[in-house]
């Protein structure tokens, strides 16, 4: 299979009169068409190893590649861009605009890049937010929306671009059990299916043990 994301010995500190470490000399390789899920107690690191993973915090020490780019080296620009072209992220709050609607929502990531003109990004939410059984809620807002329907519509989100990695962080912690199902559903299908690495973070045991995969975080190192 071939190695999407690559970690090796990376470490979180935050500086301070008693220095804080949120991640331990992990290495982690992931992998096209993997669903892996990153479990441990709470305040163990999880959420701080998945940040490090989706470029969206940098480690101490240690070494990140996305592909064959190492993104440790990159200038702040640089890792924006890899973002926005090669990473989905999907959160427990959906984190939607709420003054816009779903299809608008799934729009932003791709008016940002500037690869599609108008017409074909106004398709693709469409289809997008249909593949994922919500072609009737194309034109809602947030707020008339369910829980789960919201978070559906970040899945599109985060499927905007076509990323090759999805990250997700506790995105059924604030999901009923019918709606819980349906995303972890979803998020299992973009790894089998569609042959993307899937990342979530959970607490969810049943959840983590429909992963490919299970990574525990304990005290911010791997066990």
């Amino acid at each position: 299979m071939d190695t999407l994301l690559r970690a090796e010995s990376i470490s979180r500190r935050l500086p301070g009169d008693i220095p804080v470490t949120l991640v331990e000399d992990v290495s982690l390789e992931v992998h096209a068409g993997e669903f892996l899920a990153i479990t441990g107690p709470s305040g163990s690191g999880k959420s701080s190893l998945l940040y490090l993973l989706g470029l969206l915090d940098q480690p101490s020490t240690g070494h990140i590649w996305l592909n064959s780019t190492e993104t440790t080296r990159c200038a702040e620009d640089r890792l924006a861009d890899l973002r926005l072209t090669h990473l989905g992220f999907v959160f427990q709050s959906h984190f939607l605009l709420p003054e816009f609607t779903a299809s608008e929502n799934v729009m932003l990531p791709m008016q940002r890049l500037g690869k599609l003109g108008q017409a074909q990004i106004e398709a693709r939410a469409r289809d997008l937010l249909t593949d994922l059984g919500l072609h009737d809620q194309v034109r809602k807002l947030p707020k008339q929306m369910s829980g789960g329907q919201s978070q559906r519509v970040a899945i599109a989100r985060a499927l905007a671009n076509d990323p090759h990695i999805i990250l997700a962080d506790e995105p059924t912690g604030n999901l009923d059990t019918k709606s819980s199902g349906v995303v972890q559903d979803i998020l299992r299908g973009l790894a089998r299916q569609q042959g993307r690495a899937v990342i979530a973070v959970t607490h969810d045991h049943a959840f983590a043990e429909k992963a490919d995969r299970i990574v525990t975080i304990v005290d911010g190192k791997i066990r």
